[in-house]
């Protein structure tokens, strides 16, 4: 059995023993963890694997590449999980048993400072971006995008309703510092008049939530991703979801109960009445994490598991 105990700290497998369950494994499966990060779910589902298993494992993040498993049954797949069905297209696989997506950013992410993800240390440049080699950094978002655009990126991504006086801030700032802000503590230099003393840390992390999904674009990212888990799945098979905060656990829940990562309108329910949906969901309502697990992982305390199976 897989002692998460073991696992090196980049990142503890959250609800492991649930995820496991949700997938069903079969030892002459196939699956996918479509975020692979620091192996801890991948192990484990190899231990469950036969000699004819495989698993294939994504992740966008050179890291996460030195965590691969050195097993035949292992293929490690250097890419973001939104081109999944291009790769399962590549390996020869469209009949898959299950895929596990944990969306949440590893401990890695937010304990190695120089990457930008947390507001704990000020010096850090503002990078942010889970694939260092490509993409905006948040610092050129910051430093590039219009009043109005930001306001939109903090108000729908962080859901912070000071949105357009924290965009106004951010660009009075990078007007007023000599190349633009840079650094966690330009911005927080920026931000932090605004932000209630009484929600210090839930606010700063939700404008740092916006921009990190803005940086990688999480949800578009996540959508791309569940389409193409509907097609590589056969029938019965396993999709099993963690997500972190409000907006990806809303695309997820559409996903499994309309088949669309958008809600039908009152109009079309009135008229047509609910999709119907190609998954039959297995968990009613969100798993969440255990008393035990939250004392020994307090970053699991925002996630919520939804375990789903293909009609």
């Amino acid at each position: 059995m897989y002692n998460p105990d073991k696992e090196n700290v980049y990142h503890i497998p959250v609800m492991l023993e649930e995820c496991l369950e949700g997938l069903s494994i079969r030892p002459d499966g196939r699956y996918v963890d479509v975020t692979f990060g620091g192996g801890g779910h991948s192990r484990a589902i190899v231990e469950r694997l036969g000699a004819q298993g495989r698993l294939y494992g994504f992740d966008q993040d050179a890291d996460a590449s030195r965590n691969a498993l050195d097993d035949d049954r292992f293929v490690f797949v250097a890419s973001n999980f939104r081109y999944l069905g291009n790769f399962m297209d590549y390996y020869g696989e469209d009949h898959i048993d299950g895929i596990l997506a944990d969306l949440g950013v590893s401990s890695h992410h937010f304990d190695e400072e120089e990457r930008g993800f947390s507001f704990r240390s000020e010096t850090p440049l503002l990078d942010m971006r889970m694939n260092a080699r490509a993409g905006k950094s948040a610092a050129t978002i910051l430093n590039e995008y219009e009043a109005d655009a930001l306001a939109d990126l903090f108000y729908h991504y962080g859901e912070l309703k000071q949105a357009r006086r924290i965009a106004a801030s951010v660009v009075q700032h990078r007007a007023a510092t000599s190349g633009g802000l840079q650094t966690v503590g330009q911005l927080l230099e920026a931000v932090r008049p605004l932000v209630s003393p009484r929600e210090v840390k839930k606010q700063l992390a939700c404008i740092f939530q916006a921009l990190r999904i803005e940086v990688n674009d999480e949800l578009g990212a996540l959508e791309q991703m569940l389409h193409a888990a509907l097609d590589c799945l056969r029938p019965g098979g396993r999709l099993v979801v963690m997500t972190y905060h409000s907006l990806e656990d809303r695309i997820v829940k559409n996903f499994l109960r309309y088949g669309s990562v958008q809600a039908p309108d009152d109009d079309h329910l009135r008229l047509y009445g609910a999709p119907t949906s190609p998954w039959r969901t297995i968990t009613r309502k969100p798993v969440t994490a255990s008393a035990d697990e939250l004392s020994a992982n307090p970053r699991s305390r925002s996630a919520k598991l939804r375990i789903a199976e293909k009609i």
